[in-house]
């Protein structure tokens, strides 16, 4: 290999995580070869100046992001995430299932909470989850999809297992560094491209528009579709800028909206006009100030009774916050074998509920072996890694468990698996995470190919957040042979560890087979912000 990566074999080493471009022997996996062939040809200069153009490039298309009050290009990272073709499909296989069980819940739970009556979930947890919104109880939303969009967000193990970390279908975001990061490394690392079939990114618009009109209210012949902003102070608000070009609709901010005898119209130079579908990309609290905080200016008010009236669609749908609450997750594969009749095909990260007694009182005892994270957390925001806590932040966070033992999980600390990333004039093993982005249109889940890839750009850190140094990576899916660690396959799935907190199991003799960000810094299920495992 070239000297870049002269060191490389050592570092790695110290970490047992799993590396995804070599094996043990310090080959290259079979998927990674051309990457391996492509980079045996360059040196640190070139590596610098492929890195410099990628960087102008993100500058003049205004893919950055705020460090400390300073602009600056995201981070993306010469070497791509290769991920075989055959692991791919078993990986999209168990998101698209993921989808389709939380679609069913959250149907669920807003009319007549079977899960709840047949014991799989207890009620409390879900009343109690601060995204529980009683005020679109009852009703289903025009086009009859909750969930449109979705970032599910996993890992992969010491063993080079994908597992879940965490699902987003509130307001997930992150899709236009996935689209921008191929546009880039193209360029980049061209040589490697005409050596392997990499599945294409570029359809994202076109399918999320049509699932956005497919999902308009009956009548709607050729339905008007908007995003709906909070403004150019949002740190997405590239983001929702792109989607919008690229789909060919209007990019609004509340004050562009207004309601009238529940319609929702668009304010034009040429007057009113009426709205179908609204892609928000602002949190369901500052959706509507008749319906929740008054002293919003985001949103719009009456939307929220139109939807009811079921003259508007809004994607996501109001209300999927719950199905973000980390103490949901871990309840998710439950919900894959109540309503689909399934074993998951992905499994969660162990978890455990500190809400159940057993598994408090183990956590308490181990807060300096854990990672602690508030179940509405996102952005890394109030996670504690024991290992790295302070004797006085894991006295702190003990007190607020006691305090409130529903408003944490906890979970191992895993090492992530690692890819190969420039630093400091070498490639090293650095720590990846993957959300892959799945768009629903009711009858079908298509899920792009790679997503995103964040890294941590510092030697054994987990931080993969831009605004603590993390970075990216564009993510190649191949098709062709792997001899990489397999996922599972559906025959044979992964489980999580369950010990730690009894679950009832009654339900399956009674069950049927079928069964935002708004201000400004505020990042809220972002594509940049978030920790892993960690986050």
């Amino acid at each position: 290999m070239s000297e870049l990566f002269e060191d490389y074999a050592t570092v790695a080493r110290r970490t047992v995580a799993y590396d995804e471009m070599f094996d043990d022997a310090n080959q290259p996996r079979s998927e990674y070869r051309p990457v391996a062939a492509a980079l045996e040809e360059l040196n640190l200069a070139d590596v610098t100046a492929r890195a410099d153009s990628m960087a102008r490039t993100f500058l003049d298309r205004g893919v950055t992001f705020d460090f400390a009050g300073e602009e600056r290009p995201f981070p993306l990272d010469i070497v791509p995430r290769v991920i075989a073709g055959s692991d791919w499909d078993s990986l999209e296989r168990g998101v698209t299932q993921r989808v389709h069980a939380l679609e069913a819940f959250l149907n669920d739970i807003y009319d007549k909470m079977s899960v709840v009556s047949d014991g799989v979930i207890p009620r409390r947890l879900i009343t109690s989850s601060a995204h529980f919104h009683r005020e679109v109880a009852g009703f289903d939303p025009a086009g009859g999809v909750r969930v449109h969009i979705s970032g599910i967000d996993v890992v992969r193990d010491a063993e080079g297992t994908f597992r879940v970390l965490e699902d987003n279908v509130r307001v997930p975001s992150g899709v236009s560094y996935v689209l921008e990061n191929r546009r880039a490394m193209a360029k980049g690392l061209p040589e490697a491209f005409g050596q392997q079939h990499i599945r294409p990114v570029e359809e994202y618009p076109r399918r999320l528009l049509a699932a956005l009109r497919k999902t308009a209210p009956p009548g709607a012949e050729d339905p008007t579709v908007v995003v709906l902003t909070p403004g150019v102070f949002n740190s997405a608000y590239f983001e929702h800028t792109l989607l919008a070009g690229l789909m060919g609709v209007e990019l609004v901010e509340g004050r562009d909206l207004i309601c009238r005898s529940n319609r929702v119209y668009m304010r034009t130079t040429a007057g009113e006009q009426r709205v179908d579908v609204i892609y928000k990309r602002i949190d369901d609290e500052f959706l509507d100030p008749l319906q929740f905080r008054a002293d919003s200016v985001l949103g719009c008010p009456g939307i929220v009774n139109a939807a009811r009236a079921g003259t508007v669609t809004i994607a996501n749908a109001v209300g999927n916050g719950v199905a973000d609450d980390k103490l949901v997750y871990t309840y998710v594969p439950d919900l894959i074998r109540y309503y689909l009749n399934e074993e998951p095909i992905i499994a969660n990260v162990d978890t455990f509920r500190l809400e159940e007694p057993v598994a408090r009182e183990e956590v308490l005892d181990r807060l300096d072996e854990l990672v602690v994270k508030p179940v509405d957390g996102s952005g890394g925001k109030g996670l504690v890694i024991g290992p790295d806590a302070t004797a006085d932040e894991l006295a702190a966070l003990r007190n607020r468990i006691l305090a409130d033992p529903r408003g944490w999980i906890a979970q191992p600390v895993l090492q992530l698996s690692t890819v190969p990333t420039m630093s400091g004039g070498q490639f090293g093993p650095r720590h990846v995470d993957l959300r892959p982005f799945a768009v629903n249109d009711g009858e079908n889940v298509w899920v792009l190919p790679g997503g995103l890839t964040r890294v941590a750009m510092k030697e054994g850190s987990l931080i993969v957040n831009s605004s603590q140094g993390g970075g990216s990576k564009d993510t190649w899916v191949v098709d062709g042979q792997s001899d990489s660690a397999p996922v599972r396959p559906e025959a044979a799935p992964v489980t999580e560890r369950v010990s730690v907190w009894p679950v009832e199991t009654g339900w399956r003799d009674r069950q049927p087979e079928q069964q935002q960000q708004q201000l400004h810094g505020l990042h809220q299920n972002s594509g940049e912000g978030e920790v892993h495992n960690n986050a």
